[in-house]
């Protein structure tokens, strides 16, 4: 496979391989690596969502799209 950078980006990698004594290529692959599986990135979306506060929301839903419309509205 063949990867084309732009100069800053392979500047930026060329540092950080100086710095770790490894190749471009293994930097590349390294930060390849460190991204985050799908699996991952649902659970932590799931879990961010679980423990976000809670809210009291109005029996009648026409309330709460009036809510959410004058929210809108103020935005």
């Amino acid at each position: 496979m063949h990867l084309l950078l732009d100069e800053p980006r392979y500047e930026k990698a060329a540092r950080v391989a100086a710095q770790q004594g490894v190749s471009v290529a293994e930097v590349i692959r390294r930060a390849i690596d460190a991204l985050p599986e799908e699996a991952s990135r649902r659970r932590n979306a799931i879990d961010a969502i679980l423990a976000a506060p809670r809210i009291t929301l109005p029996a009648d839903p026409a309330e709460l799209r009036r809510e959410l419309d004058d929210d809108r509205m103020l935005a």
